[in-house]
């Protein structure tokens, strides 16, 4: 069986990049069959970065049929942003980037440095913790619920809705969870047209330009986007990216002795460990070659961001983490006109909780050899189901 066989299967959950590697370099272009459908799946960082700005690369799942079955099939169950192409993508975007502006986000920093440190407060002082539900789950789930205006006593059901909708559950769970949050969403909207507050859903509710607004669906399903995209990758950011301190001890103390170096460190996390691995599907409208291998018109393309992300021929000893590297032109957020709306919020959260726990806690270890730790079976994100550690005391 050779490396590029064990894509999605066995010990490719703990480490994929072996997987990667070898594709990279054998197989850039990689013909898999997912869920009794084939794909295909990219690897360079070239080929990746060109393909997320490829307009015959389109969220439409409807140029898979024949094009005389397209015009009466029925488009994505739920209007999200990131299931749709210009000019559709490009009218909701504008819409929301009106109230999701990077000045919003810079102003949760002194917030968010707030509750990592009543976080932290609340760990104990020796023993093991699962800092994983403890730490790296709750912070982000808290940012994104105040930042929307989900009321508390909700969060919980709402990431579990969220969890199973991501991981690789069966068909019949994902959709039982999807209905659940939009029925939920679809209230809280309602909710908040009644009892407008200061949170995002309410401006998003407020938000027009020259007269447009956000239809009743187009808002319940940017709400439910929001949700889900602004805790799922940040949680795995915080995870992945303590979990490579724990496991690399001289680029932990390089970030201990210049904590200045968080900026640059969270952009390395993103880049050797990225909490997106595999972006959504997306389906060629006409054929479209990379690398030399020809996709055929209709086929199912998945961009790897992870592998992309640890291309040598883009960064430089591409499997080793250096927290003081410029990571900047990684592409786990994407790029092009999907380009993630949060980056810079979950560059935030990153940045606070990464560094304000390595700052009191640095005595923190693993309480298991990494090995042993187990990670979520998502084709699309690249997770912990736990992160179990000897908590360090205060200092």
């Amino acid at each position: 069986m050779t490396a590029s066989a064990t894509l999605y299967e066995g010990d490719f959950w703990h480490d994929p990049y072996p997987a990667y590697s070898a594709l990279r370099t054998d197989d850039p272009v990689h013909r898999i069959e997912l869920h009794g459908t084939p794909a295909w799946v990219l690897t360079r960082y070239d080929d990746v970065r060109a393909a997320l700005a490829d307009p015959r690369l389109s969220k439409d799942w409807r140029y898979t049929l024949p094009p005389e079955q397209r015009a009466t099939a029925p488009g994505p169950p739920v209007k999200m942003m990131i299931l749709m192409d210009p000019p559709e993508h490009t009218r909701l975007r504008k819409l929301v980037s009106r109230t999701f502006t990077l000045r919003r986000m810079e102003e949760l920093r002194p917030q968010i440095r707030r509750l990592a440190d009543e976080l932290i407060d609340a760990l104990p002082q020796s023993g093991e913790v699962d800092l994983l539900a403890e730490y790296a789950f709750p912070l982000p789930v808290f940012v994104i619920c105040e930042l929307l205006g989900v009321p508390a006593e909700d969060r919980e059901d709402f990431a579990a809705w969220s969890n199973t909708m991501v991981d690789a559950s069966d068909h019949q769970q994902a959709m039982e969870a999807m209905g659940k949050l939009n029925g939920y969403i679809v209230e809280l909207v309602a909710a908040k047209r009644e009892n407008p507050d200061d949170r995002l859903i309410s401006g998003l509710i407020e938000v027009a330009d020259d007269g447009d607004r956000l239809s009743e669906d187009e808002l319940n399903a940017m709400a439910m986007m929001l949700l889900i995209a602004g805790h799922e990758t940040t949680v795995n950011l915080i995870g992945n990216g303590l979990l490579a301190l724990f496991t690399h001890p001289e680029q932990r103390k390089l970030l201990l002795d210049q904590p200045e170096l968080i900026t640059s460190a969270v952009d390395e996390f993103l880049r050797f460990d990225s909490p997106v691995h595999t972006t959504p599907a997306r389906f060629t409208t006409e054929d479209v070659e990379y690398s030399g291998v020809t996709i055929p018109a209709g086929s199912q393309v998945l961009l790897s961001l992870a592998a992309a992300n640890r291309d040598p021929s883009r960064f430089s000893d591409a499997d080793e983490l250096q927290v003081d590297r410029d990571a900047s032109r990684h592409v786990a957020f994407g790029h092009g006109v999907h380009h993630c709306l949060g980056a810079q919020l979950a560059r935030i959260e990153g940045q606070e909780a990464i560094g304000r726990f390595l700052a009191r806690r640095p005595g923190t270890e693993l309480a298991v050899p990494a090995d042993e730790l187990v990670h979520r079976h998502s084709n699309l994100v690249r997770g912990l189901t736990k992160l179990p550690v000897l908590i360090g005391p205060e200092v």
